[in-house]
């Protein structure tokens, strides 16, 4: 049998989305940022160089989550290349994880070394409340799909990537320095990523705490396996915006998610930051 090569459509329009950034900028990333739901402050950081809507981008999807601008801004941070997608894509939107992961594949394509990962989470840990910064160390998939599933193509990653260490612990060590410096309180946890859309009832948050994670999201952890399928070295902080203590379990609401998002996120700038400063 001849083999056929289903990956070949990736690369050309990886090739198609690049010459449309390049037409706006010649700046190559040496680290890519990708930031969740209201945590854009990085962006304002930057010397921005070219700020691109996702829609100008051929085959780049559409952002439609709240808190998701939905841009690629590239420009340079304490004298480091930064590439930064203001707003991810989602499975619970309907999109392919093909199609979810695609932006870890492009800043592979533009050369960035570290992926540096944000987003907001529930807690199930009463050690990380509302407010908290959090540094994932490890995750667990629930999500019920995989970005690496289907014939794999060498010349982007190994077939079974290791999964031993997917947070980079010398990057890890020093984000905990960074917030020890700057009186940033952060603490590692354990993130699990569901399909969502809908909020975990008692008994589904009982269940995940009980399994090991302390922090739960709607994302990342596709980003996670596609960035270490390619090399990349990963960064991962998360922001809790709810409480999800199943003893203590009250509703919760998108506005008020993306209030105390909004309420933390300069303290996530401030970490970031110093840790791209140092990098």
């Amino acid at each position: 049998m001849i083999p056929v090569d289903l990956t070949s459509p990736l690369r050309s329009q990886l090739d198609r989305t690049i010459q449309a950034i390049s037409g706006r900028t010649r700046l190559r990333p040496r680290i890519g940022v990708i930031v969740g739901s209201g945590l854009g402050g990085v962006v304002g950081a930057l010397q921005v160089e070219a700020s691109i809507d996702y829609a100008e981008l051929p085959h780049m999807p559409q952002a439609t989550a709240p808190g998701h601008e939905g841009k690629l801004v590239l420009g340079t941070l304490s004298g480091q290349r930064l590439a930064v997608l203001a707003g991810r894509f989602h499975f619970y939107e309907g999109y392919s994880m093909a199609q979810v992961t695609y932006p870890i594949r492009l800043l592979q394509a533009l050369g960035a070394e570290i992926v540096i990962l944000t987003s907001i989470v529930g807690s199930m840990n009463r050690q990380m409340p509302s407010g908290s910064l959090v540094l994932l160390e490890d995750h667990i998939n629930l999500m019920g799909a995989n970005p690496l599933l289907g014939p794999n193509d060498d010349t982007f990653g190994p077939r079974f990537p290791d999964m031993s260490q997917p947070y980079d612990p010398a990057l890890r060590q020093l984000a905990l320095a960074v917030a020890a410096e700057r009186h940033l309180p952060l603490r590692e946890g354990v993130y699990v990523a569901v399909a969502g859309p809908n909020l975990e009832t008692r008994a589904e948050y009982r269940f995940l705490r009980q399994i090991g994670a302390d922090v739960v999201g709607m994302s990342m952890v596709p980003e996670v396996l596609v960035a270490r399928h390619g090399g990349q070295r990963v960064l991962a902080v998360t922001v809790v915006s709810d409480a999800c203590i199943p003893e203590e379990l009250k509703p919760a609401s998108v506005e008020e998610l993306l209030r105390v998002a909004a309420e933390t996120e300069p303290k996530l700038t401030a970490l970031l930051q110093g840790v791209i400063e140092r990098l």
